[in-house]
């Protein structure tokens, strides 16, 4: 596990105007994150342009959707996107699904679909894999979820699995969750990344977020919870390091807002 490399990536609303989003982008490769990542919500519009446009302002910055909601998609027009956008951006476009976010009945309405019942959403996020693989491209796949479908399906297909664990759980959730992917994976686990979403970043209190979070940010870290990561920019790297030791998760997600806080701990980890 401890072979794998830290990757840093960047969760950000495209609810900028062009100039803005681009000089975001370029930021974000300039302070050496790996990954320009764009949520898929029905207020924002459509992540895959953002993601093209980011693209194309960089020369190294991947980009990608974190992520899409395949449920309420055809599997093949998913596929055609991703491949011509992986095929533009020289290889950089990673496809990050998933079976549902709060707002995907309304982001289905805007589409012009629906979003089927709950048991059948694992399947369609398996379609949507299949249309891409079937079209012999090479993109890569991120699934995010934390039941035991997703993440049975995610160990088996996916080349990154991003664990949407509440923000109180901890490390031991984590080990359990990283078990269940090792299993699902079997001969193939030593070569899927493993990934984890902050969401809060250093010393700064973010107004709202605690009542969302279930706790103040210092309560929920001194709780181990995975969501939360305080203290110096040393102390945070020494965290992440440890983690990843232990548990082999080496991609680090988190909002754009934290870009600045953060990237101290990018310029000790990146690469490592």
């Amino acid at each position: 596990m401890t072979d794998r490399k830290f990757r840093f990536g960047l969760v950000a609303a495209p609810n900028l105007s062009g100039d803005a989003w681009v000089a975001l982008a370029r930021r974000s490769e300039a302070l050496g994150y790996d990954t320009l990542l764009v949520p898929d919500t029905p207020d924002l519009g459509s992540p895959l342009p953002a993601a093209a446009l980011a693209a194309g302002a960089t020369t190294t910055l991947r980009v990608g959707t974190f992520v899409l909601v395949a449920p309420v998609r055809q599997p093949t027009s998913i596929a055609r996107d991703a491949t011509t956008l992986d095929r533009l951006t020289g290889g950089r476009f990673e496809l990050g699904l998933g079976t549902g976010r709060p707002g995907a009945d309304e982001l289905a309405a805007i589409l012009g679909t629906e979003l089927p019942p709950p048991a059948e959403r694992v399947d369609r996020v398996a379609d949507v894999v299949r249309a891409v693989r079937e079209q012999g491209d090479a993109t890569r796949i991120l699934i995010a979820g934390t039941g035991t479908r997703i993440l049975t399906l995610a160990g088996q297909v996916a080349d990154t699995v991003s664990f949407a664990l509440p923000p109180s759980e901890n490390d031991a959730a984590l080990e359990r969750v990283v078990t269940l992917v090792r299993d699902a994976a079997g001969d193939r686990f030593d070569q899927v990344e493993l990934a984890t979403n902050l969401v809060i970043v250093g010393e700064r209190e973010v107004p709202g977020v605690s009542a969302w979070l279930g706790g103040t940010p210092a309560e929920l870290a001194a709780a181990g919870s995975i969501a939360v990561l305080l203290g110096s920019p040393a102390e945070m790297a020494d965290r992440l390091a440890r983690r990843r030791d232990a548990l082999g998760v080496s991609y680090v997600t988190l909002n754009a807002t934290s870009i600045d806080d953060f990237a101290p701990v990018v310029e000790r980890l990146a690469g490592t």
